[in-house]
């Protein structure tokens, strides 16, 4: 019982700093990439390009649904649906961004992204913790994803851009999920592909933090282009997880 405490009390723990924190407004030198180099008419080539990855395997997922080829119970099929119809959009909304990196366009890269792991998030809850709540939050958690993102281009549009909901939104689920799998585990098998999709992402993250260093030691691609690449990789990992885990209890 009192590890089925830990996880409400994180959650609240970070809430409330999230909350005293002040206002965070988006950086505009975020959108000065590393790699500008423009090729066949395409601008910001490489990290245009690198987002056709998260295209590939949402369609993968969506075929393999419809295939019924995921070992997925068929009361949660429209997380998945969700998930990766989401993650298809977040390969064309960031190719959008990156076209032409301002705040304007990134509501479009983040809007599909925020969609697609807030439906992931759900999933786990639903799988892990109680299948009820995580039907029940399925919606209100992609709501409150988007409202997330319509308040920072919102505070952004009066001059007091506030990107505090936004990370509480995108980094809240990536710190619970690693605690639910320890504190609610499921008996699947080759649950070490699940493990890949959070590490994946958690490198994506490092990839983006070293965009520069990254571009200047290969010379050839950016960390920012390498990070796209690696989140792709990760959804890969789930989506095989899916084909091939069994569920052991």
């Amino acid at each position: 019982m009192k590890t089925k405490i830990v996880l409400p009390l994180i959650i609240l723990i970070i809430v409330a700093v999230m909350i005293w924190v002040k206002p965070i407004p988006q950086d505009l030198n975020y959108h000065l990439f590393a790699d500008g180099i423009s090729k066949w008419g395409i601008a910001n080539f490489w990290n245009v390009l690198s987002n056709l990855p998260f295209v590939v395997v949402g369609l993968m997922g969506l075929w393999s649904l419809r295939q019924r080829k995921l070992n997925t119970a068929g009361e949660f099929s429209l997380f998945y649906w969700v998930f990766f119809i989401g993650i298809i959009f977040v390969g064309l909304g960031s190719s959008w961004y990156h076209l032409n990196p301002n705040n304007d366009t990134l509501v479009w890269d983040r809007l599909p992204m925020t969609v697609a792991f807030m439906a992931f998030f759900s999933v786990i809850l639903a799988e892990h913790v109680d299948a009820i709540l995580g039907k029940r939050l399925l919606w209100p958690l992609i709501i409150a994803g988007l409202l997330s993102i319509v308040y920072w281009q919102y505070s952004e549009s009066i001059g007091t851009g506030d990107l505090r909901v936004y990370a509480l939104v995108q980094f809240l689920p990536l710190i619970i999920i690693p605690i639910i799998f320890l504190v609610y585990p499921k008996p699947y098998s080759h649950i070490h592909l699940i493990w890949g999709f959070v590490g994946m992402y958690v490198l994506a993250k490092i990839l983006e933090h070293f965009d520069g260093q990254i571009f200047q030691t290969l010379a050839v691609i950016s960390g920012h282009s390498l990070k796209h690449v690696a989140a792709a990789l990760g959804v890969y990992f789930y989506w095989r997880y899916l084909r091939v885990r069994t569920d052991l209890g």
